[in-house]
């Protein structure tokens, strides 16, 4: 079997064994599965601080190690909590890969519902992505040269997304989503400097406590290269009202932000296509998204 193909089974017992044995200072810990997850990890609470990430499928299994080794340097320059991380598990008990264990960050997942007309809550993401793009440019010149760093390219999704765009047939207007793909790719490119990006910043991996943003999470796309790719999060949270707010307060241009539209497409129509026959939930996520991302 090819390890892309591979699905560990993970229940609380192997994570039980694989806390106890390779982390004992949190053996015995309670454990609870957190659900619904997202679609890369298995998480657990441990004990009342503590959260315990598995890798469902082998596309996840840098992530680790990448959040560990970077998000410790990350958290003093932006203004949202991220992931704490206190240890990377190593494989065991027939788990084939590295896991992670990090610090539990209190709240409850962003919704539509509950921010999309929020202004405030906009300016305070795109002060967010500011802070994250101008983190360490000293040391981009090294990180460009390392391959789980680097951002593709959207035209490295043309195929899958042409391809994705007639398997939905007509849940969506194929003509309005093939001219805002073709706009996407042909629009110039960043010219500019690569910067650091989030590279999977959409509504699930925000978190709200009090009513207020309070956290980012889920940093396993983390990397360095076009900044449109974190335009995402202006269709999959927000109203036209507060993503005018928020492009205003980036200051995005029209050629990054139609390459942002592209990029809300391509992933919007991947995610449609893989679980929405099967997660009602991920079905009304992806279909505002490509909605959101058609209507600009």
């Amino acid at each position: 079997m090819r390890t892309a193909d591979i699905r560990p089974a993970i229940d609380a017992a192997l994570v039980r064994r694989l806390v106890d044995t390779q982390f004992p200072q949190w053996a015995g810990a309670p454990l609870e599965l957190l659900d619904p997850a997202g679609s890369d990890h298995v998480i657990y609470r441990l004990g009342e601080g503590l959260a315990v990430r598995l890798p469902r499928h082998a596309d996840a299994i840098g992530q680790a190690r990448k959040e560990a080794e970077w998000l410790p340097r990350l958290a003093a320059h932006l203004p949202l909590a991220i992931p704490a991380p206190v240890g990377v598990g190593e494989p065991g008990f027939g788990y084939p890969w590295p896991w992670a264990v990090s610090r539990w960050l209190e709240g409850e997942v962003a919704t539509v519902e509950a921010l999309a007309d929020s202004s405030e809550a906009a300016v305070e993401l795109a002060e967010f992505l500011t802070a994250l793009q101008g983190f360490a440019p000293e040391e981009l010149p090294a990180v460009e040269a390392r391959g789980d760093l680097v951002i593709r390219p959207l035209a490295d999704r043309d195929h899958a997304t042409r391809a994705a765009m007639a398997k939905v047939g007509g849940a969506f207007d194929t003509a309005a989503m093939t001219e805002l793909w073709d706009a996407a790719l042909s629009a110039p490119g960043w010219g500019r400097p690569p910067v650091w990006v989030h590279g999977d910043f959409h509504t699930g991996n925000l978190l709200v406590d009090g009513g207020r943003l309070s956290a980012v999470i889920d940093f396993g796309g983390l990397g360095v290269g076009d900044p449109a790719c974190d335009l995402m999060i202006a269709f999959t949270l927000m109203s036209a009202r507060s993503r005018a707010a928020f492009r205003a307060a980036l200051g995005v241009d029209d050629a990054t932000w139609t390459r942002g539209r592209g990029w809300a497409l391509a992933t919007g129509l991947n995610a449609y296509t893989h679980y929405a026959a099967v997660d009602p939930r991920v079905a009304v996520q992806t279909t505002r998204q490509i909605t959101e991302a058609l209507v600009g």
